[in-house]
């Protein structure tokens, strides 16, 4: 028998995926857009265009621009791609409880028969399918030029291990954000600046530690673990993957911890 609590956290699933339907569909469709528009210019990429790419971006994954395989591990997954994640991760997961705390909404919500914990995962969800949605639009995309943008090299199996990899990555931004949300009460704009802060640290350091001769820095960035196995070279890479999920699990879990302890009086 379905209980009242039941159906209420069901409906909060519905109702969160319902009220961000636009901000999902314009994140999704902006994403594959640029991803595809910026997969079909490689034809008119020459060895001398490719050669001319300064030492300081190869760390960017600019460093292999003559193959199919490292043209889109550089523009496309190695640079724009990526920091669209973060600011998607960080502006969806600002909005999942820091949205309904500053406004005063957060107490009439829990007022109902949802505890916070299942709160907090069932908006966590609805950020989850957004950012499947983005990976599925931007696999689509490519998948759609593929041959006539000459990227036939790379497999299907290898677009969609990168899209796999970059839904990953998408989470875990949006992990960082809705969990310093629910842990600190902090505002909206003070959740986002902090979580693409630290989006856009990380990015620069794993692209400049190997200018700086630290590559190992590297690994204590979430990029080294979404791109630096290769997927379009070597398909899906099981232990980045799991990388990945165990942070967002992390910072989800302490985010959590903390949402059920502290005073949500303002």
């Amino acid at each position: 028998m379905t209980t009242m609590a039941d159906a209420f956290s069901r409906s909060m699933f519905a109702k969160t995926l319902y009220d961000n339907r636009r901000v999902f569909a314009v994140w999704a469709l902006a994403t594959a857009a640029l991803a595809t528009m910026y997969a079909a210019f490689y034809p008119q990429i020459t060895a001398d265009s490719a050669a001319s790419v300064p030492d300081a971006m190869r760390g960017f994954g600019l460093d292999d621009m003559s193959s199919a395989a490292g043209y889109l591990q550089g523009p496309v997954f190695g640079l724009l791609v990526p920091l669209l994640a973060v600011f998607y991760g960080a502006a969806t997961g600002a909005r999942m409880i820091s949205a309904d705390e500053e406004s005063g909404h957060l107490d009439l919500l829990l007022a109902h028969p949802i505890g916070r914990t299942r709160l907090l995962l069932h908006r966590f969800a609805a950020l989850a399918a957004g950012a499947a949605l983005i990976a599925a639009a931007v696999l689509a995309g490519l998948l759609a030029v593929r041959t006539g943008a000459g990227l036939d090299s790379v497999g299907p199996a290898e677009f969609a291990a990168q899209a796999v990899h970059l839904a990953l990555l998408t989470l875990l931004f949006g992990g960082i954000a809705t969990g310093i949300g629910a842990a600190t009460g902090k505002g909206r704009a003070t959740v986002f600046g902090i979580t693409a802060g630290i989006g856009v640290a990380a990015y620069a350091v794993n692209g400049f530690a190997p200018q700086i001769g630290a590559e190992w820095l590297r690994d204590l960035t979430p990029f080294a673990y979404y791109i630096g196995g290769e997927p379009l070279r070597n398909g899906f890479r099981p232990a980045d993957a799991a990388v990945l999920a165990a942070a967002t699990l992390l910072v989800m879990a302490v985010g959590a911890w903390r949402f059920t302890r502290r005073d949500l009086a303002r």
